[in-house]
This record gives structure tokens, sequence and C-alpha cells, in this order.
């Protein structure tokens, strides 16, 4: 009966050497921020695989993201796809700073990094004001569409007046969108959880769930233990 209680508490004890560390981890990989980019055009990199450009210095706060994001995903399903990147600072453009300031030249420059990836139109805001780019010309229909939106305002204003862009460019090619009044996390940002993240959680759960139940086999043993060493010492 003693070497099972020991096998138990060993046991115990093995699981949760393995269990602390993977949970640890996997919490680390689920919340910690996505390392900053230090090459020529971070934009383009994000670009290639997801709709929004959020750099973490843009003033965006996490409600503003999840809505760009939904409305985004609305207008892909309407039948609309649309790349927008939203740049707050010089900082934003990588090595490309002579852009800085210039919406439309950088809407250019982005669209000729994607060909290989994505073909639609693309949107850039700046503080001063909109670029929009389409590889082989833009149709008059959505250049029309943003003549009259002013310059956005650093920070939130640079996701409000996306918004209101989004909604004017794919009315221009009749996809009519509205913002969601219920959105869903963004898919791009700091502290997104992928699939990978909330598998090492689960699988860090299923491990807490065996220490536990190896923890509340080895108490009877115990109990029993002790019970006959009073027995025997009567």
């Amino acid at each position: 009966m003693a070497n099972s209680t020991q096998h138990a508490t060993r046991r115990f004890g093995l699981i949760l050497r393995i269990a602390v560390p993977t949970v640890a981890l996997a919490l680390v990989t689920a919340w910690s921020p996505p390392p900053a980019r230090a090459d020529g055009d971070p934009a383009s990199d994000v670009l290639v695989s997801q709709a929004v450009f959020l750099p973490q210095d843009a003033g965006v706060s996490a409600k503003q993201q999840a809505q760009l994001g939904a409305l985004l995903g609305a207008a892909a399903r309407s039948g609309y796809q649309l790349r927008v990147a939203l740049i707050g600072s010089a900082a934003d453009l990588g090595s490309i700073t002579a852009l800085w300031r210039q919406p439309q030249s950088y809407a250019q420059f982005l669209g000729q990094e994607l060909p290989l990836a994505y073909k639609g139109p693309l949107l850039v805001l700046m503080p001063n004001g909109l670029g929009l780019y389409r590889l082989g010309g833009t149709p008059p229909a959505e250049r029309s569409a943003l003549a009259g939106i002013r310059a956005p305002a650093a920070g939130t204003g640079l996701a409000a007046t996306a918004v209101t862009a989004i909604q004017r460019l794919a009315a221009a090619s009749g996809h009519a969108v509205t913002v969601p009044t219920t959105t869903m996390s963004p898919s791009s940002g700091a502290g997104s959880t992928g699939p990978v993240s909330w598998t090492a959680l689960a699988a860090g759960g299923v491990l807490i769930a065996l220490a536990w139940s190896a923890s509340l086999r080895a108490r009877p043993l115990r109990r029993m233990r002790r019970g006959r060493e009073e027995i025997s010492s009567n």
C-alpha cells in the first residue's frame, strides 16, 4: 500500500512539473504582443495575408480594431475585397519614411509590393489625407467615393475615417455594408490568440486535470496508511 501511495505521489509531482511550464508557455504565447518588425516596409508584410495594417502606435482602440475587422469581413463576404493601411507616424513606414504624409504615393508603393498576393483596391490613411490604389487603374466611382472625406485626425480619428471610407468604397462598387453593432476580436493586432495558443492551453488544462485526478486517488491511500499506522501504534 505504501508503494502505491508513493507511486501516486511521484506521478502527481511529475504531471505538475510538465503541466505548469506548459500552461505558462501557452499564456505567454497567447497574450504577448507580436514582435516589432524592423524591415523596409512593415505594412506590405502584413497585408499579404491580412486585410488591415494597424501599427501599435496608431492610437486605435481595441473596439475600433474589432469594428474595422468586422466591417472589412462583411465587405469581403458581400464580394468587395479591400486592404487598408493606417499609418499614424513616420515610424510605421519602416525604412520608407520618405513617403510620410504622402498617402497616395504610399498607396501606389504598397500596391506594387503586393501583386502576387493581392490585386484589389488598397486604401491608405495618414493624418494628412487618404490614398487609394488599384493595380491596373482605380475606377472613377471608387475615386469619387472618397471625395469630401476630411483628412483624419491622428489616433482614433484614423479608424473613424477608415470606417467611413470603407463604407463609401464598397457602396461605389455596389456592395452596401453597415458598421456591425456586435464585433468580434480583431484578426490582427496585439494580443490575438491563434489556434496553436488555444491548443497549448487545452493541453495544459488536460495535464492539470490529470494531476488533480492523481491527487484525489492518492488521498484515500494516504488516509488508509495513516489509519493502519495508528492501529499498529495502539
